[in-house]
């Protein structure tokens, strides 16, 4: 066994216990969360100790534009060094041979992080945390759509064909009937999870047709993006070993509930306890400050949560997406939930974040309007009764309106990091711009002889 491989999970060195590796595939996540990398055989991974990938990759959009990101020096492509971290190093078992793959950190040549690393952008709002004496700990839920194949971009989605022959229905939520319908393609999330050590809490039928909501434990921020990373990857391949689709658009199917990413949120002191319960079990006033945080500020990083014009499709009335910044307790028509539970596990879910979003900048555009929250220690709004979807919607309705608003949060810049903040505006309006170039379906049939 290589010598790295002594610094591996347990169960990775489990996988490749009785087999001869034969590849390593070195990755890191773009703006969008799409793996970049190199894919190298396992002898040459042996004999290097780190790798090579230009800067630019995190100027591209999703079409594969480029922003004009690069700053004073120009477009000149410096390369990053890229530096893997061992303790991420787990199974690719979808593929034909033995093969890991590993996250690596991107730095410059004197070994500072590269700002616009949604990583290291992660990295950077847990440094601020425990700046403060804190540990965040989180746990998102994971929704997606499995659907038909689809080759023609002009053809609608369509949910998968299940096993019966028919395809998957909507409204039927949680159950058990509905997930036995695409069971082999669960079976394979399933044995891929264990071979790469990824425990599932529950998997779930949710309101869509074809859509399923995975469950992850909490723990720490940047461990469980990397799972979601992962988790995207795989369920991926798990669906195209059946012939269909696997996605994590915010809004796939008109009239059908969009995908979610929600994140509940909870710190823990020096001493281990959790900051948003006293010593008696009430609530704290860092409990009501997170909450105000989230309201005053979630506004200004809706763009890296709802990161394309498709993310804002999710935020429609009576479709299991918030419309507003609400808060209530075991109330999910609010933006902000909290949970029923035990005192100890007292925590504050944002339900706004799409599925579509990059994990790292998704949670950390959380933790970043929550720590905003502690530091001004200002008091939410009244817990709101009944029906949020009567409310008034006070999240932005456009990718536009959201960077905006993103480009004028100097304090959010600041725990982001103000070079990242000024990359990821830069690229996304780029990408709107593009988006603003094709012409849809609804203006062809309704404009085209009518005005």
């Amino acid at each position: 066994m290589s010598n790295w491989l002594k610094n591996c999970p347990e169960v990775t060195q489990n996988y490749l216990r009785d087999n001869r590796l034969d590849e390593v595939e070195c990755i890191i996540a773009d703006l969008p969360g799409i793996a970049r990398g190199k894919a190298v055989p396992a002898l040459k991974f042996d004999r290097q100790s780190q790798f090579y990938l230009p800067n630019s990759i995190y100027f591209q959009t999703i079409t594969g534009g480029w922003g004009e990101a690069a700053g004073e020096e120009g477009f000149t492509e410096p390369d990053m060094i890229l530096k893997p971290d061992f303790s991420t190093a787990t199974a690719a078992p979808w593929t034909g041979d033995w093969t890991i793959q590993v996250i690596h950190d991107a730095e410059d040549r004197d070994g500072k992080p590269i700002p616009f690393s949604p990583r290291n952008v992660l990295k950077r709002v847990c440094e601020a945390y425990a700046a403060r004496g804190l540990t965040p700990v989180v746990a998102p839920e994971m929704e997606f759509f499995l659907v038909a194949p689809n080759l023609d971009p002009a053809r609608a989605i369509e949910p998968m064909m299940g096993r019966s022959g028919r395809p998957a229905a909507a409204r039927q939520a949680y159950s058990m009937s509905a997930v036995d319908e695409y069971g082999p393609v669960i079976d394979d999330i399933y044995d891929f999870a264990e071979a790469m050590g990824l425990e599932i809490d529950g998997i779930t039928q949710e309101g869509g047709a074809g859509q399923v909501e995975i469950n992850l434990r909490h723990g720490d921020p940047v461990k469980l993006a990397d799972e979601v990373f992962f988790y995207k990857r795989m369920i991926r391949e798990a669906a195209l070993k059946h012939q269909c689709y696997a996605t994590f658009m915010a809004k796939p199917i008109a009239g059908e509930p969009g995908s979610a990413m929600h994140v509940h949120h909870s710190f823990l002191d020096e001493e281990g306890q959790n900051i948003f319960s006293g010593p008696q079990g009430g609530e704290t006033d860092a409990f009501y400050h997170f909450i105000a945080g989230l309201q005053n500020h979630l506004p200004s990083v809706i763009a890296l949560q709802a990161p394309y014009v498709n993310s804002y499709r999710r935020y429609v009335k009576d479709h299991a997406a918030p419309i507003n910044l609400e808060w209530a307790r075991d109330n999910r028509t609010t933006g902000i939930r909290i949970p029923v539970s035990s005192s100890e596990a007292r925590r504050v879910e944002n339900r706004l974040a799409g599925m579509d979003c990059n994990p790292y900048l998704g949670i950390a555009a959380s933790l970043a309007a929550g720590l905003l929250g502690l530091i001004e220690e200002e008091r939410p709004g009244r817990q709101y009764k009944g029906d949020a979807y009567e409310g008034d919607g006070d999240i932005p309705r456009d990718m536009d309106r959201a960077l905006d608003l993103f480009d004028e949060a100097e304090a959010l810049h600041e725990i982001l990091g103000p070079e990242f903040a000024r990359v990821y505006s830069i690229v996304k309006r780029t990408e709107y711009e593009e988006f603003l170039e094709v012409i849809s379906p609804w203006e062809r049939e309704h404009l085209l002889t009518n005005v």
